[in-house]
């Protein structure tokens, strides 16, 4: 009987590293656009997570297009949460991240937001398009399903979670992406019904995202889940909040998670690299 030789078959994959990042439809609050693609490429993450992706109604690429095309990966998927407008960018050399309190002219509006629209940007160029997040990996994964969180009275856009799977250290691991609803659109409903759709403490799995919430009252709606990563994220440029969370569960271990460098949006990303605990 001949050797069959040495096993061709892929060693498993015994870290994952994940980065959920708010990038504020990749423009400043001014309207002006900043490097996303480089500012992904930085994160180096095997899946990316992204919430406030801009998907224009024409046919220009959208956010996830953009930093697919440009850095290999695939969308896994795209949930988009509303309709908006995306103004102009205004014509100015400001170093400011945005206008001074009392004069913002806002960049976003989404279609069913009951404010008026702001003093000098009723005059504006702006585009349409779709408002949400989206999933991007660069390794294989697996069912992806996009789970509806329905829409609290108080926010003007609709809430998901998009769900799909990887495999990690010879086991499956379950991954969720999402953007809460703020706190004051009383969110504590839709985080219950989150907590509904999660997998059990047993199965690898991780939750990411803008939870638009502080860490110890976000985590106490997953019991058994834990933080993988604790620093401040928002706003970027003097952070004092932390917003942007990785959840796992114990069968998840952290080998790093770091909060990475204020860039072009108002939020910071935060990475994380995990491993089968």
């Amino acid at each position: 009987m001949s050797d069959p030789g040495p096993s061709t078959a892929p060693a498993a994959r015994e870290t994952l590293r994940v980065a959920s990042f708010n990038v504020h439809m990749g423009v400043d609050g001014w309207g002006r656009p900043f490097d996303l693609v480089e500012e992904c490429r930085a994160l180096d993450a095997d899946v990316l997570i992204l919430q406030e992706a801009w998907t224009p109604d024409d046919d220009t690429p959208g956010t996830a297009a953009l930093i697919a095309s440009h850095l290999g990966y695939d969308i896994v998927a795209e949930a988009p949460l509303a309709h908006a407008r995306l103004y102009a960018p205004i014509d100015t050399t400001s170093p400011r991240w945005a206008p001074v309190l009392g004069q913002i002219r806002k960049t976003l509006r989404l279609d069913d937001e009951r404010f008026k629209v702001p003093a000098g940007s009723r005059d504006r160029p702006a585009r349409t398009g779709r408002w949400g997040v989206a999933v991007l990996a660069r390794v294989p994964c697996h069912d992806p399903q996009v789970l509806s969180l329905g829409k609290l009275r108080r926010d003007p856009a609709r809430r998901a979670v998009i769900r799909c799977t990887t495999d990690l250290g010879g086991r499956e691991i379950v991954i969720h992406g999402t953007h809460m609803s703020h706190i004051t659109h009383l969110s504590p409903a839709q985080y219950r019904r989150l907590a509904r759709l999660l997998p059990p403490l047993d199965r690898p799995a991780l939750l990411a995202g803008d939870m638009n919430m502080w860490g110890p009252p976000a985590s106490s709606f997953f019991s058994g889940w834990r933080r993988a990563v604790i620093g401040r994220t928002w706003p970027a440029h003097r952070p004092h909040s932390q917003l942007d969370h990785v959840l796992i569960t114990p069968a998840v271990r952290v080998v790093d998670a770091r909060v990475a460098p204020a860039t072009g949006s108002d939020h910071r990303p935060v990475v994380v690299t995990l491993a089968i605990a």
